[in-house]
């Protein structure tokens, strides 16, 4: 393993206390190569953690951890953070199946305070763990890093109001201002932001005035006023349009901008906000992918990579010949159908790469919306999009999606608007683990009045299921589909309605049947051929929708077959699995059939490949055979004892 000069010798926060200002800036050189060498082999979060690297070293150097506690928002910058933290010697793990998390997870160390994910939920914890130490009548620093890209979302503010309503004391938030989330931040507080951060710096000035005034014989509380009363007026005075009182005015005390790679300035500014008694707000300016050349020239891409060339930045391309991803599927036809509908119009929450909409913000741009990370705002701005006519369509992360799910229900689905939602990510997406597993959609949007929900088995059916939601304007409708690539069908050039609400028959069979959505269905194909091989005829039904069930089609597959096998990459509580249950519950006539559920067990499925945790979970097309085989030679039961639900 490559050694690293003063990175080696760092086995907690404890041991930066004594290190000179050459070591500190040699540790900041040894994190960033340390990163570079992990990832490029790899893959991972990447320009985010370089960006930084001081802010961490500063924090480390100046807090006690875990005493005074740190929380990441988001948490994908914390690599320096877990090489200060005793895991040196195992970032060429993260992220990788039985390796440590590519976010603080408290599982994982005492320093990881708070597990994080989402966006713009840092400053609402660090709130709870100050007034939680408050009760208690600790005196520990409670820190927040929180991006300028996370600020734009709705919970920040809301965090915000509430601290400075509060005025607590020994709560200090750092604004990592690098203007971007993934992609370049947008929104009128990134416009702020930008002024404030070309402001001229003059922290000098104020210094000096302070000094000034520590002279004058001011007694009790008359000099806190007074430089309060300096501070708020500089801020108000040199910042562009008097907008640098914003923060002032939500009861911080406002410290910057510096320059988020400068380690002295750093540690001076933040040793100032330490030693304020109300909540302090530090601006801090960095440089996503910080050192490393190619990172900082294209951020965005550099933002989470693939292994990667370090001389070149060139990403290891995967092997020709590869079926487009899912994702690119749909921005091509959503680019496609929009040209021939003016009425459609794409929205986005600061993903517009992750969503497949870069297409469309260039080719459409006047019907193209990103809102930021504020999902709860698309959904009801999409929903006034419909009210007035146009047909909106949302593109999220299926885990995303989770944080709308007030709005679907009160602003969309109450009042039962054609909004399309199109969750990206949906099963098992991967590295990023148990956060941003797409397992819970079917199960949470199939239970609201009015929604429809759709899954493609490949990419074509995914075109098809598109137009047909575009076409429907009966209500809103969801359609679901995996990360990665399609499975290699051709798509078909000419457009065609699917029949709402009904499935299709992809195999005939004998001794059991699997009715399976998405994904699955596929799996369930393989799963077929290993079973002929055992003399097992299986039968395969795409549903197609979780939402409104095919009853005529499954109620026959119930008549026809002894076996009756539901496949979904969901979690079983109130998934496909269980409405299908509930449908043969409701005929007395089918008590006789042995049913069976395969889906996501009742636990968080943490990090690995998707192919290594559809296997853990028996839903690769191994396990399912295995189970199906068991299930009808080994463990007959008559319906409904025999769920595995």
């Amino acid at each position: 393993m490559k050694s690293y000069l003063v990175l080696d010798k760092i086995n907690g926060p404890e041991d930066l206390k004594n290190l000179t200002p050459e070591e500190m800036a040699q540790l900041c050189s040894d994190i960033r190569e340390k990163i570079v060498d992990a990832i490029s082999g790899i893959g991972g979060h990447f320009a985010s953690s370089l960006g930084v690297v001081e802010l961490t070293v500063a924090l480390h150097y100046l807090f006690n951890s875990p005493q005074d506690k740190i929380v990441w928002d988001t948490g994908h910058q914390s690599y320096p953070h877990k090489l200060l933290t005793g895991r040196r010697n195992e970032l060429h793990t993260v992220k990788q199946y039985g390796g440590i998390s590519g976010f603080p997870r408290r599982y994982e160390s005492p320093h990881d305070i708070f597990a994080t994910g989402h966006a713009s939920t840092s400053l609402s914890a660090a709130l709870g763990l100050a007034k939680a130490r408050d009760a208690r009548g600790g005196n520990e620093h409670i820190i927040a890093v929180i991006g300028d890209g996370a600020l734009s979302g709705g919970i920040a503010y809301e965090a915000l109001n509430n601290i400075g309503h509060y005025k607590t004391k020994n709560l200090i938030v750092i604004l990592n201002d690098n203007a971007f989330s993934i992609a370049r931040s947008v929104g009128a507080m990134t416009q702020h932001l930008t002024k404030l951060r070309n402001r001229p710096f003059i922290r000098k000035t104020e210094k000096e005035l302070r000094d000034f005034m520590k002279g004058l014989p001011l007694v009790g509380n008359s000099f806190g006023k007074a430089t309060e009363t300096l501070d708020q007026g500089l801020t108000f005075l040199t910042a562009p349009d008097k907008m640098g009182v914003l923060f002032e005015e939500f009861g911080f005390r406002y410290i910057g901008p510096i320059d988020g790679h400068n380690l002295p300035d750093l540690i001076s500014h933040l040793s100032l906000a330490k030693d304020t008694d109300i909540p302090v707000l530090l601006q801090v300016v960095t440089t996503k992918g910080k050192g490393y050349e190619f990172a900082e020239e294209d951020a965005t891409t550099f933002h989470g990579v693939t292994p990667f060339d370090v001389s070149t930045g060139k990403m290891k391309k995967s092997p020709s010949g590869a079926p487009p991803a899912y994702t690119t599927v749909f921005g091509n036809t959503l680019v496609e159908l929009a040209k021939k509908d003016e009425k459609i119009a794409a929205i986005t929450a600061a993903m517009p790469d992750g969503t497949g909409l870069v297409k469309f913000s260039k080719e459409i741009p006047d019907r193209y919306y990103d809102v930021g990370i504020a999902e709860e705002h698309a959904v009801i701005f999409a929903a006034g999009l419909a009210v007035g006519g146009m047909k909106p369509v949302v593109a999220l992360y299926s885990t995303f999606m989770q944080r709308a799910f007030d709005p679907v229900i009160h602003d969309v689905c109450l009042q039962n608007l054609p909004v399309i939602f199109c969750l990206d990510r949906a099963g098992m997406v991967g590295e990023d683990g148990g956060a941003f597993h797409g397992i819970f959609d079917l199960t949470y949007l199939s239970c609201i009045p009015n929604m429809s929900v759709m899954a493609p088995k490949d990419e074509n059916e995914l075109r098809q299921m598109l137009f047909t939601a575009l076409n429907w304007e009966k209500g809103p409708a969801a359609i679901r589909y995996p990360r990665g690539s399609g499975v290699g069908v051709p798509l078909d050039l000419e457009f065609k309605t699917l029949p709402w609400g009904k499935g299709e028959v992809v195999k005939t069979g004998k001794k059991l049947v699997f009715i399976a959505i998405g994904r699955m269905v596929n799996q369930c194909v393989k799963a077929a051929e290993l079973l002929s091989k055992e003399g097992i005829d299986a039968g395969i039904i795409n549903a197609r929708f979780a939402k409104p069930l095919d009853e005529e089609l499954l109620l026959k597959a119930a008549a026809d077959y002894p076996y009756v096998i539901t496949v979904e990459e969901n979690v079983l509580q109130g998934g496909f699995g269980s409405a299908v249950l509930q449908l043969y519950n409701r005929h007395s006539q089918l008590q006789n059939v042995s049913f069976e559920a395969l889906g996501v067990p009742d636990r968080f499925i943490e990090h690995g490949s998707p192919s290594i945790l559809l296997k853990e979970c028996g839903l690769d097309p191994e396990g399912i055979a295995a189970r199906a085989k068991s299930f009808i030679l080994g463990k007959k039961q008559a319906f409904p004892m025999a769920v595995s639900l």
